[in-house]
């Protein structure tokens, strides 16, 4: 916790004492540098995407470094969770044939967008690393430069910048219309809520959550320990309901990639 973060925060304060309610802000997603490494600084949510990496690449690495005929308990979960992306995202957009060969990259994306998500609700963590806008950008730029370079690839250059504005003589006189509009909706405004849509949940449902459990702590006071207790019960809501959204979120950010490789792929998108 950084140093604004405790001073948001004092554990003497409560209702009906004097001070007011310590509402989360931007300060709660704020962390100073825990250490310096040739001059690269390292602060808690770099420290748990880091983490995260070597999670997802352990988890795979030991449920597929022996693999069985019959596969063990953690091979088992392993091939569900690689077996989900690649039938349930990747072969219903982009097709068996075109996506096999994109299927390590969705599957590796999914995961890690996952784990960086579910950081929200472990112990000592407790930080969701997509709540901070640098790194779902980050990933939404490499699937970005993934799209344009597939579809350049694909068509040409020529062809790649009619595949990207969605160029048809069919359309007429609305043609520059379109034209105008495919250009700043894919090269623009794409890769902006790529990363947005994300990063907004993930902001949102974490200050709820903080809010609701500060609030709980707030309210233990004379009378307020009523309403302390409903507080709390918001927060084991909130913390379920975030279970969910953080796995619909990985789920939503993979199956926009494969639509951006798909749109790659065709000859219109």
């Amino acid at each position: 916790m950084s140093a604004d973060q405790t001073l948001a925060f004092d554990p003497d304060c409560h209702i009906f004492t004097g001070c007011g309610f310590p509402a989360p802000g931007l300060h709660t997603f704020m962390y100073e540098p825990m250490f310096s490494v040739g001059g690269f600084d390292f602060s808690k949510p770099m420290l748990l995407a880091i983490l995260g990496s070597l999670v997802v690449v352990g988890f795979f690495w030991a449920a597929f470094n022996k693999p069985k005929l019959i596969p063990g308990k953690m091979q088992m979960v392993g091939e569900a969770g690689y077996d989900f992306v690649r039938r349930g995202i990747v072969y219903e957009i982009i097709g068996k044939k075109d996506g096999e060969k994109y299927v390590p990259f969705m599957v590796s994306l999914f995961f890690f967008v996952w784990i960086m998500n579910l950081w929200s609700i472990v112990p000592l963590a407790q930080f969701p690393v997509t709540s901070l806008i640098a790194f779902p950008a980050a990933l939404a730029l490499i699937v970005y430069v993934l799209w344009v370079s597939l579809t350049f690839k694909k068509h040409g250059f020529v062809g790649g910048w009619k595949n990207i504005v969605g160029w048809d003589k069919s359309l007429g006189p609305i043609l520059p219309l379109i034209v105008v509009l495919e250009f700043f909706s894919n090269l623009i405004i794409r890769p902006f809520t790529h990363a947005v849509r994300l990063f907004a949940n993930m902001f949102a449902g974490h200050l709820l959550i903080v809010m609701f459990s500060l609030a709980s702590w707030y309210l233990l006071n004379g009378i307020g320990i009523v309403y302390a207790g409903t507080s709390f019960v918001m927060v084991v809501v909130m913390t379920g309901f975030e279970l969910f959204i953080q796995a619909v979120q990985a789920y939503v950010f993979v199956l926009l990639a494969c639509s951006y490789v798909q749109g790659a792929l065709s000859e219109h998108h």
